[in-house]
């Protein structure tokens, strides 16, 4: 199996634990629970911040010693509400005591600037694509929204038959404003679950082309290269992506054989 393919530890607690130093790079981190209704995970940030997203059911969650309620909102992935999310900053206590069955991602990368708690709100549903390039997409907190000092989280909804991350894309070079280097998990859900997708992760001269067969629950890996996956006929695919390295900007390119699609869609829009 690739070592890019992380696949969930058990099925209860804490079933991802990528950290920068278990995936040989240096800022992404990603965990994930699954917690029964009473159930508690909390962690202390370190010198790392962290935005929690609950990726379906509902939780009590309580930051720095605030309470911020009971968040959350859709009991499935799939509804495609808006997600609830709390940004926390490094160096701070987090608690989240699960109210329903509950699926929490923890969204991790070095701590930068002076951010406060905060729940991150007014999430708008972006379509992005063409055809069978169509997908959704709730940017949690991206380059535009002032939230965070270093993640980079958004959540995409890939119709069955379709392309996601799609023409390929790049982000592995420290060469702003033309790119910006960022690491990048997706964390993949299938529906129905017994479902498969696709992810193929390769540079341009060949030095990686792995591509995996993932199913829901997995985690892919990207530490560099063109990242385009698709799931089949019959099969939604989401995803959660984490991204994060030297400068908080997206900057990305094309892979040279597939930009034409770009380019085309680009002059019919």
């Amino acid at each position: 199996m690739s070592e890019l393919l992380v696949k969930r530890k058990g099925t209860s607690g804490k079933v991802h634990d990528i950290t920068a130093e278990s995936a040989n790079w240096g800022y992404v981190g990603f965990g994930l629970y699954h917690l029964k209704a009473g159930e508690r995970a909390q962690e202390n940030t370190g010198d790392r911040e962290v935005i929690l997203v609950l990726v379906e059911g509902k939780a009590e969650i309580v930051a720095d010693g605030q309470e911020l309620g009971e968040l959350g909102e859709r009991l499935n992935v799939f509804e495609k509400t808006p997600p609830h999310c709390v940004y926390v900053p490094g160096q701070t206590d987090w608690s989240a005591v699960a109210t329903t069955d509950c699926t929490l991602a923890v969204c991790t990368a070095p701590a930068r600037g002076n951010y406060p708690v905060r729940v991150l709100g007014d999430i708008g549903l972006v379509e992005r694509g063409k055809g069978s390039n169509t997908r959704y997409i709730y940017p949690i907190a991206m380059e535009e929204s002032d939230v965070a000092g270093s993640l980079l989280v958004t959540e995409v909804f890939t119709p069955q038959g379709n392309w996601s991350s799609y023409p390929p894309h790049r982000h592995d070079e420290d060469n702003y404003p033309e790119m910006t280097y960022l690491e990048e998990t997706y964390y993949h859900r299938l529906n129905p679950k017994q479902g498969f997708g696709f992810q193929r992760v390769f540079t341009e001269d060949g030095e990686l082309d792995e591509t995996m067969a993932v199913s829901d629950g997995d985690v892919v890996l990207v530490p560099k290269g063109h990242h385009p996956c698709g799931s089949p006929y019959g099969y939604e695919m989401y995803y959660l992506n984490v991204m994060a390295g030297p400068m908080r900007k997206w900057r990305f390119q094309n892979h040279p054989d597939h930009d034409w699609i770009f380019q085309r869609d680009s002059k019919d829009a």
